[in-house]
């Protein structure tokens, strides 16, 4: 008799580099792929009453998981989509399929980890169990030099003892992958739609800045390497705000999955080899080492990143919840124009760019004095690129109750909008 397994994808929406599916194939005959909007993440509200996941980002995720689809269906497998409470679905479908466990990349932050924690304790009543890969980093938590519990509360520290001695592994070989699919007689299920999760027709009715899927997510990949050279600019132009390309634009891709982190940076070191190596190239892998560095102070700290002290558990900071003074600020009505415009685009988009985060950010800190935890709730809403150990990681960081040496991370928004939008131009196109 074959056995079978289950192939749970979560964060990890692509069929490049991916160690669940590697790990799988080795282990089982037949595979079952299955994906489930849970209804937590699509219906459910963070703690301000904010939808967790509005219209930006689950059109994004919707796009990813057809495309997951297609690309599984042009191996001669079926991705089964499900929506509901993956471990109640994975515990049924298991049971019933006699699948002998449940292959999926680990995730490190609370509900994610509750989800995964259910499911091992349904499976263990009928002798199941769940295999846990990696996906998420550009580095292997068992390569760096340190265990998780003692990694470097500052990025420098960081980086200089992870970047000259750590190899980036290289992503495993995808390009003519053959993947097992299973004889189980199971309905494919329909891919919901924003209305399915509460959206008006009109709400829904919008157009992406990007389009979701590892597709897509390759496609950019390319374009911004090896079509349009803008790479060799990348430090240059990341802190633009207006545009396609001033930055990469690969952190929705990385956020979902749909990007390996591991492919990108293997493929800027070809880029390095064959067109050219300098300060730009770099930097790009430098932005995804903070990726990691977000990525382990959440391991680290764990649930200190979602509270108002901070991994610094620090009392010395604002709980004002002003919510007129809020409003103003998420509708972008606070009467300074750089401020204003940068919240426009998040609300008209599900998109802002680093600068504009880091001003917004630190006006509601700082100038209206606010719990930094309204804004991190909002963004974590909001945008189409949102990572839970990112966004709260860089709150954190603004708030001064993060892991950056320097308390006070005010921002002169004149000064900002002088230097990096002297002709106002992303002030008119906003407002």
């Amino acid at each position: 008799m074959n056995k079978r397994g289950i192939v749970w994808f979560r964060a990890d929406l692509r069929l490049h580099d991916n160690e669940a599916i590697y790990d799988a194939k080795s282990q089982v005959d037949e595979l079952i792929y299955v994906y489930i909007f849970d209804e937590r993440v699509f219906k459910g509200k963070t703690g301000f009453g904010f939808r967790k996941t509005d219209k930006y980002r689950a059109r994004f995720i919707i796009e990813s998981i057809q495309d997951l689809r297609n690309n599984l269906k042009e191996k001669g497998c079926r991705l089964i989509v499900r929506t509901g409470k993956p471990e109640e679905i994975l515990f049924d479908i298991c049971n019933e399929s006699k699948a002998s466990w449940i292959f999926c990349n680990r995730e490190r932050t609370q509900e994610e980890i509750e989800v995964q924690d259910a499911l091992e304790k349904n499976l263990w009543s009928i002798g199941r169990e769940v295999r846990f890969s990696r996906g998420k980093m550009l580095y292997y938590t068992g390569d760096l030099p340190f265990p998780i519990t003692q990694t470097p509360d500052t990025f420098t520290s960081f980086r200089k003892e992870v970047e000259k001695f750590v190899p980036i592994r290289k992503p495993l070989p995808t390009d003519d992958i053959e993947l097992p699919d299973s004889t189980f007689k199971i309905e494919e299920g329909d891919i919901p739609n924003l209305t399915d999760f509460g959206f008006s027709e009109e709400e829904a009715d919008f157009t992406p800045i990007l389009l979701g899927g590892e597709s897509a997510g390759l496609k950019e990949m390319n374009y911004y390497l090896w079509e349009s050279d803008l790479v060799q600019t990348y430090k240059e132009t990341r802190n633009g705000l207006l545009g396609r390309d001033y930055s990469s634009k690969f952190s929705a891709y990385l956020a979902q999955g749909c990007l390996s982190p591991k492919l990108i940076a293997h493929q800027i070191f070809k880029y390095e080899k064959e067109r050219t190596k300098n300060e730009s190239t770099y930097w790009l892998i430098f932005e995804l080492m903070w990726r990691d560095f977000f990525r382990l102070m959440g391991k680290k700290y764990g649930n200190a990143i979602f509270q108002l002290g901070g991994i610094q558990q620090s009392s010395d900071v604002s709980d004002k919840e002003d919510m007129d003074l809020f409003s103003k600020w998420a509708a972008g009505e606070t009467g300074v124009p750089f401020v204003d415009a940068n919240m426009k685009e998040i609300n008209a988009t599900g998109f802002m760019s680093n600068r504009g985060r880091q001003n917004v950010a630190s006006y509601l800190v700082n100038d209206l004095n606010l719990n930094w935890l309204l804004g991190a709730q909002y963004f974590e809403s909001l945008l189409i690129d949102y990572d839970p150990c990112s966004n709260y990681g860089n709150w954190n960081y603004i708030a001064g109750v993060g892991n950056d040496p320097r308390s006070d991370r005010y921002f002169n928004i004149e000064n900002q909008a002088k230097r990096y939008d002297p002709e106002g131009e992303f002030v008119d196109h906003w407002i």
